[in-house]
This record gives C-alpha cells, structure tokens and sequence, in this order.
C-alpha cells in the first residue's frame, strides 16, 4: 500500500542529521514544541519531515542564529514506526524514511512547530527504486579504507548484510560528513548517483580506493 504523503507536512529541523528512504532514525523528542507535533501526527497520518536548516543551530559556546531559521528546499518524509511517552514527558520515537520532499512555501505555525507546504512528484522514484549501477564491493573496501584512515568502527557483516541501495544510504547517513556534504547526498537524483557522489566524498578523505582483487572477501564471515 503506498504510503500516505501529507501535503501540509510538520517539520523537524535538525542540522547534520539525514533521514533517506528505507533508513530508521531515533530522536529524543524533549522541547515542548517538538512534543506538540509527535502528538498531533499521531493522531493523524504519523508523517513528519527531517530537513536541515541553512543555517547551523546554536553551538556549544551558546550563539543563537535565530529561532526560524531558513530551510533547506528537500528534506525527507519520515513515519513514525515506534513511539514511547517517559515519564517525564518526552517521546523517543524511530522514524522510517519513506520519499523526499520539496518544500514549496512555509506554513503558519502550528503549537509552535514549523509547517511546509510539500511536493513528492519530482521523487516518485524514491518508492520503487532498484538497486542497478550499485557497486557493493566498491563501497564496502572504500568504507573499509575510510574506517581505518578516520579511527572508526563498523560491524562489516551488517554492512555486507544490507541490500546495496540499503548500504548506500546507511553510509550516507552514518559517516561523519558535513551538513552540506549531507545535503547534497540527500538531493542526488538517484541512489546511483548518490552512491557516486558518497564515493567521491570517501575518496576526498583518504585518496583513491584501488580494485578489489578477490570479491569473495567481500562477503559476511561465517558464524561458527
């Protein structure tokens, strides 16, 4: 069944954090106004869009860029998938990535949380796309290079668990890239061209990934 896609869409904005299609995002949901918009869409169509405001949020050292901030034009539909009130009063909430988004104007607020108005034609592809012109050992010996190069660690059997568009966005949205570096893994036209574009940034860290010589090393470790 498709999925409900909410032209009047309850934002999220969150700089530096990506939510892509078929991806699961946890959020711990504490200021009064992001409360206000957990309750309400679950009551409704329980859609609500990650996007990334043009401008970062306050820093540590306390400097503020203003409560409403401009928006980036594409963001991500997200649905709420789990959702559990504490005792407190936040929501820890999973979203699941289901399409993007583009954005055509910003709504009134509504109990303090931001609104847009939101197109998905442009990414109807977003809902059926498959896995062609994806290089899975590619991507698995260039995370392999960056990991070691940046002092990270991956479980390489999840990585290699995962279908190849799976493993293109789990990369996109977990290595350590900037906001505008996320940004533009969000808006590539394709998993395709994401998975390019992803590639490219790995290299730009740690120089060119050479051709893997045997693919079967590729492949899970068997469990003894």
């Amino acid at each position: 069944m498709r999925p409900e896609t909410p032209s009047d869409l309850p934002v999220f904005p969150l700089t530096g954090v990506l939510l892509l299609p078929g991806n699961y995002l946890p959020l711990n949901v504490f200021e009064d106004r992001y409360r206000n918009l957990v309750e309400d869409v679950l009551e409704a169509h329980r859609g609500i869009g990650m996007i990334q405001p043009r401008t970062p949020q306050p820093d540590n050292l306390g400097l503020s860029f203003g409560p409403r901030p401009d928006l980036y034009p594409v963001g991500c539909l997200g649905v709420i998938e789990r959702c559990e009130p504490q005792p407190d009063g936040r929501y820890q909430i999973v979203l699941r990535g289901v399409t993007r988004f583009r954005a055509l104007e910003e709504l009134a607020p509504r109990r303090g949380y931001r609104r847009v108005s939101a197109a998905y034609e442009e990414f109807a592809d977003d809902l059926r796309e498959g896995e062609e012109g994806l290089d899975r050992p590619r991507l698995l010996a260039s995370v392999d290079r960056f990991s070691r190069d940046q002092g990270l660690e991956f479980d390489r059997d999840v990585l290699a668990a995962l279908p190849a568009r799976g493993l293109v966005n789990a990369l996109s949205a977990a290595l350590p890239f900037t906001p505008v570096e996320r940004q533009a893994l969000l808006e590539a036209s394709s998993v395709a061209e994401r998975q390019e574009l992803l590639l490219t940034l790995i290299e730009m860290a740690v120089g060119p990934v050479g051709p893997v010589a045997e693919a079967d090393d590729l492949e899970p470790s068997p469990v003894n």
